[in-house]
């Protein structure tokens, strides 16, 4: 065992923590096929299942965290981060981990905080261009962190900070369809402009009321529209269309599997700012309106737009203000060649390819460097 490369990799709670842990992980077995990693998560988050189902083993933690709308439920937050903790310390003790890395969500920071109490070399990997409260604390004991944005000093000690970008979903960028025919792939006609509107796995109330209130603005336009719902508001805009009647150039769905088509397929995509799905706009070259979610620790989709938009590579609609303008604005840019244009151009020079091997290369140098 003192031979094997160990490895944990802690964190979750959502895709965009997720899809970069574990291309990570793809990465360093394959410079290491030898490596052992093993995940540490939050039980009852998706992590739980995502996780084995890319392959690796996952250990949960009872870890939760603060509930601001209802402050009884946190009498037992107390009680489940010392029992975190307890748990954590087993796990270390067991496997044995020569490094430790975080990619944000609950379980990353007793785990990382274990880790590094005991001498384990720390990375973490910081999505956002604001760095969350854990991440800070982590970043004063961490070895390397890894970011993808300027100006990271602002909340790490800037002689440990690498920039590397966000690891994607590599299938992503390994798509060979061509945009008709991922166009054709959807029923929609390759001589249109498309439109994608994803809001995430679960949706996102605002993209989906800025299309709902606005059918007479997609029934008369020249574009046609791939709408992600997301499954927890799929139900209810079905039952809306049925009322309101479904436009013909609109295509919708729940939840898109093949988000590589989806992509190439689309001219102009609508989204919220994650950090993760910044990175995969930056590394495909897409036009972008980003609507960030006002609700987030410390407003970071806010910021990480702002990063693109002042830089002319994405444009930005205001959550509050996205029912009233985020239809018309995207239809008016799409049906704008140059700035269409200019926004991919832009938008591509802040891609950093290769993320999730350069993050790997650094996990195992700190592994193997005493």
């Amino acid at each position: 065992m003192d031979n094997e490369l160990r490895i944990i990799i802690s964190g979750g709670g959502t895709g965009g923590h997720i899809f970069p842990a574990v291309s990570i992980a793809n990465a360093i077995m394959a410079l290491r096929p030898d490596a052992k990693i093993l995940f540490v998560g939050a039980e009852g988050r998706m992590e739980m299942q995502r996780v084995p189902a890319a392959g690796y083993e996952i250990k949960g933690l009872p870890i939760c965290g603060f509930n601001r709308e209802n402050l009884l439920k946190n009498i037992t937050l107390p009680f489940k981060m010392w029992k975190s903790d307890r748990i954590v310390k087993g796990i270390l003790k067991e496997f044995r981990p020569m490094a430790a890395v975080g990619v944000g969500g609950y379980a990353s920071f007793p785990t990382l905080k274990a880790a590094a109490s005991k001498g384990i070399p720390c990375l973490i990997q910081e999505q956002n261009s604001f760095a969350g409260k854990a991440n800070k604390i982590l970043g004063k004991k961490a070895a390397k962190i890894c970011v993808a944005y300027e100006g990271m000093e602002r909340f790490f000690p800037a002689d440990r900070i690498l920039m590397t970008g966000n690891p994607v979903r590599q299938a992503l960028l390994e798509t060979t369809i061509s945009r008709d025919d991922a166009i054709r792939s959807f029923g929609l006609d390759p001589q249109r402009k498309t439109i994608l509107l994803v809001g995430g796995s679960l949706g996102a109330r605002t993209i989906n009321e800025s299309v709902l209130q606005h059918l007479d603005l997609v029934r008369q336009s020249d574009v046609q529209f791939i709408w992600q719902t997301g499954k927890y508001y799929s139900a209810q805009i079905a039952e809306r269309l049925k009322e309101l009647g479904k436009p013909d150039n609109l295509i919708v769905t729940d939840f898109i599997s093949d988000m590589g088509a989806a992509y190439k397929a689309a001219d102009l995509v609508i989204s919220r700012s994650g950090a993760s799905s910044i990175s995969e706009f930056c590394l495909l070259g897409k036009a972008v309106i980003l609507v960030p979610s006002p609700n987030v620790a410390e407003d970071h989709q806010t910021k990480n737009t702002m990063a693109l938009v002042n830089k002319d590579a994405a444009i930005y609609v205001k959550d509050s203000e996205a029912p009233g303008v985020l239809l018309e604005k995207a239809i008016a840019t799409v049906n704008d060649k140059e700035r269409l244009e200019t926004l991919k151009t832009n938008i591509l020079k802040l891609a950093l390819p290769d993320s999730a091997k350069i993050i790997a290369e650094e996990v195992i140098r700190l592994a193997t460097t005493k």
